[in-house]
């Protein structure tokens, strides 16, 4: 089943179980892979659908952080709720010792020998953690090892 027929399925479950918060953020959802479907001009992959759902993240954690500052407390709730049912969708994270793992293989398979290789190594190591690690703490990261070679 592609990621796009469960988010249908789930969408339907939700109607079903009048679950009006999730039915929301599925219907919302749908909408934004439906506008990047246009603007591409071409149906959406799993992993396009991915970068949909972590754009869509971090617009809420924006809004949850500048509705504290206002003192909206509520409305940053909202939004913390949104991105629960959002990271439902998504594969976990991986831990900082998997990232770790995965950069020194990538160093190992590229021969990298120092910081002049940082680009090469970060290119190969993104497309391997797509989806399921921030990329500044993959930078970080590829920069210490790199750094310490």
């Amino acid at each position: 089943m592609s990621l796009k027929e469960k988010i249908d399925q789930l969408l339907r479950e939700s109607l079903k179980k009048r679950e009006s918060e999730k039915v929301k953020v599925y219907r919302l959802l749908k909408s934004e892979i439906k506008n990047k479907e246009v603007e591409l001009m071409h149906s959406l992959s799993d992993e396009e659908i991915y970068k949909v759902i972590h754009s869509m993240i971090k617009k809420r954690k924006e809004s949850i952080q500048q509705y504290r500052e206002g003192g909206r407390e509520d409305a940053a709730r909202a939004e913390a709720e949104e991105i629960d049912v959002l990271e439902e969708l998504i594969p976990p994270s991986l831990s900082r010792e998997e990232i770790l793992e995965i950069i020194r293989a990538t160093i190992n398979e590229e021969g990298a020998q120092g910081s002049r290789d940082f680009g090469k190594v970060m290119r190969s190591v993104m497309k391997k953690v797509e989806g399921r690690a921030d990329g500044r703490e993959v930078n970080q990261l590829v920069r210490e090892l790199l750094g310490s070679s």
